[in-house]
């Protein structure tokens, strides 16, 4: 019955499309529009993806944190390292340059040599006081020396945080207001406000300026990811048209191709829109990926049709037989396609969820924009020329059809002793791949704000901030001397390693506390003794200037403080070292029974991030192995023909995965999405290759050899087609700037080459040896449907 039913159905379909064509033109027309006018909802991303759930440990504890003492990456780091700049004149133009961005209504602070403070004893009120570091600004070259010197050697609480003593590296912190932190007027400050106070800098000093910070390097990331999808969408067509009119040798069919999937890509911009979903550096790549993704759809269209053509002459018949013949089966092959991007929805990550969303639908969409658009399109023009028929019939073609035909035929053996190795090889590969990545490997190496990462990681040690959160479970716990003396062992334990700059904590500022005390000794800038303690820690109560400081370090009921410290750029393997190095410090030096001590910071979230990424993304290939055998399984009716059908598609994923290990690649997000999407595209040649094999199957009485060797010949040219404008449509995606979308394009173009290899030698290669059986047994029961009709449907 629904045998019955799927026969019936495409004849009608293509009868009412070919019958209402006015009308569904302006349906199409109609939703381009709208879908158009959603664009002005799209927005680029603001904000840092938190990969993992709200509801996860280290999110809520992030959360807590933020709660307590604001965000801690609201900082933009300005650095110079030149003995020029300790000059009359520089040296009061960087000065000026810090008052600048005080003015900007965008920052909340500043902390540089301008307006620093510096801590000193009040004897007559018996108190601390701050007082400027600089009272009137320095009048010749040794006077700026003076303050130099007096900075650098009598002033080591503010080493690391302002200047680098080794290199005579000078830095200003300017810290953004946390309210914009997420909003697009962050943006405009920093590629505008900023950009030009710092170029005005330069040019009137001729000193080099480095700069930093996280609200830095997220703006001119997210302005990298926006130049790069217009590149991206101009590359991709580019490179497709030129493919497809080499194949085709017809402008004509070039441009309704180009024309389908330029709507294609108004469309996903409009989805975007619509659900109000930022445009990230995964749904950038989605346009170029309709594109990639719809140009296949196209050439069997056309090549059906220009087959049609040839074959009889006659254009209604041949457009209804398009719709009828291959509309079922493109419909399946994008069905599995968007499965792969569908699988991503499932996952807890925003990021991932939005990107599957908007893939899978616009899969679907630029489906129906091809099966409708091509049929009525050509339906209006005059018949294809000879000269655009030609390429059925390449003797280069021939050849290669011809070739596969003798592998298949005579080679079978040596095709499977070749698979099997390559897959030991493959697996010996796999067991060399790490899980890793690290914050910062994927972004543009050769970007300004990229050599700024490294600048200040050598110089700072580091730029991802990790916090250690103290909570002594009671009030004014902090400022004891045991809790101090704990902390300040925690900080030593910090110090040792070598990826995390000095922590900086109460601590720092209880042993200023007892430097200001002793008139500003750098010798007694330490934690004050059980004696001293009493008296100095009274007198810093009564400062209202240690209260100000104290703010940044405490809360307000003394009983919770943090300790900062920065990571540079590791490997999560190394994140995970340091994080168990930590842990074990933590448990050493505060006894649970008293404190409650944890970790967080942007560092940590992006290493529990990464671990949960890569496990969920897993669970996505897994879902997708095995929505796609359900799909199977349902079309086909037969365990071996599952198992026939996954192997080709499961070998290139094991051979990409092999050649990962060997070249060093990591399991990493931006590599382990390769997986689903190479699998839910590549098993779409399995699905036409088998679709006209039972077709043949049938017509042929069961003859296997005939039908394997027609079936070859038949979409072996369409497959061949299609598989390489995948290939050179995904590599497209090399010529970013990102390493991820890099390894993305690379990895997913490599695959798909091994699957088109697979399903065109291997394929055929496993119906042969193994399907007698089936013949004999599973395919004279009657499928459930057909994915195309029958082939005496030439007999029309």
């Amino acid at each position: 019955m629904a045998k019955k039913l799927a026969q019936g159905f495409w004849p009608k379909v293509a009868r009412i499309i070919l019958r209402n064509r006015i009308l569904i033109l302006l349906i199409l027309a109609g939703i381009t529009v709208f879908l158009s006018l959603q664009w002005e909802h799209m927005r680029f991303s603001n904000t840092e993806a938190n990969i993992l759930p709200d509801e996860h440990e280290e999110t809520v504890q992030y959360d807590a944190f933020v709660k307590l003492f604001g965000q801690e990456d609201n900082a933009i780091v300005l650095a110079v390292q030149d003995s020029l700049l300790f000059t009359t004149e520089n040296f009061n133009r960087w000065n000026k340059l810090s008052k600048q961005f005080q003015a900007v209504p965008e920052i909340d602070f500043v902390v540089s040599t301008d307006n620093l403070q510096q801590l000193v004893k009040d004897n007559n009120k018996q108190e601390f006081v701050l007082e400027p570091l600089i009272s009137t600004p320095p009048e010749s070259d040794a006077d700026v020396v003076a303050i130099k010197e007096h900075l650098f050697n009598e002033l080591p609480f503010y080493e690391s945080l302002l200047f680098n003593k080794e290199t005579n590296t000078l830095r200003t912190v300017i810290y953004m207001d946390r309210d914009i932190l997420n909003e697009p007027v962050r943006n405009d400050f920093i590629l505008n406000d900023l950009e030009n106070l710092v170029l005005n800098f330069e040019q009137e000093t001729g000193l080099d300026v480095r700069v930093s910070g996280m609200p830095y390097i997220r703006t001119w990331n997210s302005k990298v990811i926006i130049d790069e999808i217009g590149y991206f969408i101009l590359a991709a067509l580019l490179v497709t048209s030129i493919i497809f009119f080499f194949f085709f040798r017809s402008f004509r069919a070039t441009f309704i191709s180009m024309f389908v999937v330029i709507i294609g890509v108004m469309w996903a911009f409009g989805f975007l829109g619509l659900f109000r979903y930022e445009i990230t550096i995964l749904t950038a790549l989605i346009p170029p990926l309709i594109i990639v993704i719809g140009i296949p759809n196209c050439i069997f269209l056309i090549n059906k049709y220009q087959q049609e053509v040839k074959n009889h002459g006659n254009q209604a018949l041949s457009l209804q037989r398009v719709i009828s013949k291959i509309g079922n089966a493109t419909l399946m092959t994008n069905i599995t396609t968007a499965s792969g991007f569908a699988t991503f929805i499932i996952l807890d990550s925003d990021l991932l969820r939005e990107f599957g969303i908007v893939a899978s639908i616009n899969i679907i969409c630029i489906f129906i924009l091809s099966l409708l658009i091509i049929p009525i399109v050509y339906s209006f023009m005059s018949l294809p020329k000879r000269k655009h028929l030609k390429h059925l019939n390449k003797k280069w073609i021939d050849l290669f059809v011809s070739w596969m035909e003798r592998i298949v035929r005579h080679k079978r053996i040596a095709v499977y002793i070749i698979s099997i190795i390559v897959l030991v090889l493959s697996i010996i590969g796999i067991y060399q791949i790490e899980i890793t990545g690290s914050r910062i490997e994927d972004l543009p190496k050769k970007a300004a704000f990229f050599k700024d990462i490294r600048f200040f990681e050598k110089e700072f040690d580091g730029i991802m901030p990790v916090e250690v959160v103290v909570d002594t479970k009671r009030k004014n716990g902090i400022l004891k001397l045991a809790t101090l003396r704990r902390m300040d062992q925690l900080g030593a334990e910090i110090n040792d390693i070598p990826e995390l700059s000095p922590s900086i904590s109460v601590v720092n500022l209880a042993k200023y506390s007892k430097q200001a005390f002793y008139n500003g000794i750098p010798k007694y800038y330490q934690l004050p003794t059980s004696q001293e303690n009493t008296f100095i820690l009274d007198v810093a109560r009564k400062s209202s200037e240690n209260g100000n400081l104290l703010e940044s370090f405490v809360d307000s009921t003394g009983q919770i403080a943090r300790m900062t410290t920065f990571m540079r750029d590791v490997k999560t393997t190394r994140m995970e070292e340091i994080e168990q190095d930590l842990k074990d410090a933590i448990a050493k030096i505060f006894p649970s029974e008293r404190y409650d001590v944890y970790m967080t910071g942007k560092a940590l979230l992006f290493l529990k991030g990464t671990k949960y990424l890569v496990n969920n993304l897993l669970l996505s290939l897994a879902l997708a192995i095995g929505l796609i055998s359900l799909f199977m399984a349902y079309l086909f009716r037969s365990f071996r023909m599952i198992v026939i059908s996954l192997i080709p598609n499961l070998l290139p994923l094991v051979i990409t995965a092999g050649l990962m290990g060997f070249l060093g690649v990591p399991i990493k997000p931006s590599t382990i999405l390769v997986f689903s999407i190479a699998f839910g595209i590549s098993v779409d040649d399995t699905i036409h290759f088998l679709a006209k094999y039972r077709q043949e199957l049938m017509a042929n009485r069961w003859q296997i050899k005939k039908s394997v060797y027609a079936a070859l010949r038949e979409t072996g040219v369409s497959m061949f087609y299609t598989s390489i404008v995948l290939f050179f449509g995904f590599s497209v995606f090399i010529i970013s700037s990102f390493g991820g979308t890099v390894a993305l394009g690379a990895l997913v173009s490599a695959t798909l080459m091994f699957a088109m290899l697979a399903n065109l030698i291997l394929l055929p290669s496993l119906l042969l040896s193994l399907e007698r059986s089936i013949a004999n047994k599973q395919v004279l029961k009657k499928p459930q449907i057909d994915i195309l009709p029958k082939q005496d449907e030439k007999q029309e």
